[in-house]
């Protein structure tokens, strides 16, 4: 049967923090939102967020765009929040399930539900996580429950079951929604779309490999055999 994106019904939002990246997905109409982290913005060579955040804000103002507070520190998060929040109707605010000292976020996350600020719950891994976090967001505005799926598969351990129950457990709050985040690989997508997950976090680099779906497999083994003839041509190799 042939894979057609069209007929996905899991939303795929693009992750990153290279702006012309983020600027070329915006005009894809699949990718229906944007995630970015402190690691990512490094990584892009950013060195202002605010002036970052806000201008990736203005060029692309109608899509769901997570930005996540950096401090180690609850209250610093509260106010980190609480500032990244007021930045545009479109942002859900980042917060890591514990801090780098293993203590729970839960009171913070109730605090900011309280509020009315809308969450993006990150770098879960576990179901206890799953189920505490949902409990905690139960009275918030939408909000995303996310779990690194593709960091426990480099454990060697199968996130499909564990996101299957992940989606049942949130299901009870019908104004949350499931990120399959760190996906390793496009076929993600599908294993994802398959289980009822919400949303998927793709980088940019799966994004542009949409375009495989469904492409005969005897023509692809072909092109690939003319790739490796082509380069072993061009790089003038002999025996």
């Amino acid at each position: 049967m042939t894979i057609k994106i069209a007929d996905l019904s899991i939303k795929i939002y693009a992750d990153g923090a290279d702006k012309d990246g983020m600027l070329e997905m915006a005009k894809n109409p699949i990718v229906k939102g944007f995630t970015t982290n402190p690691t990512l913005m490094r990584k892009a060579g950013i060195t202002d967020f605010e002036l970052f955040a806000r201008d990736i804000l203005i060029n692309i103002p109608n899509h769901s765009i997570s930005f996540e507070v950096f401090s180690d520190d609850f209250d610093e998060m509260y106010r980190q929040a609480l500032k990244i929040s007021s930045w545009g109707s479109n942002v859900y605010v980042k917060i890591p399930v514990t801090n780098t000292k293993g203590e729970s976020s839960l009171k913070l996350i109730q605090r900011l539900a309280n509020d009315g600020i809308k969450q993006n719950i990150t770098a879960m891994m576990t179901l206890e996580q799953v189920q505490l976090v949902s409990n905690a967001l139960s009275s918030s505005p939408p909000s995303y429950v996310s779990v690194f799926a593709g960091r426990i598969a480099d454990t060697g351990f199968d996130p499909v079951p564990l996101m299957q129950s992940a989606v049942k457990i949130i299901s009870v709050h019908p104004h949350l929604e499931l990120i399959w985040a760190s996906p390793r690989e496009l076929l993600n997508i599908f294993h994802a779309n398959q289980i009822g997950c919400h949303i998927i976090t793709v980088t940019n680099d799966i994004l542009r490999k949409l375009s495989l779906c469904g492409k005969d497999l005897t023509q692809y083994s072909l092109e690939t055999v003319q790739m490796f003839r082509n380069d072993a041509v061009n790089a003038g190799y002999q025996l």
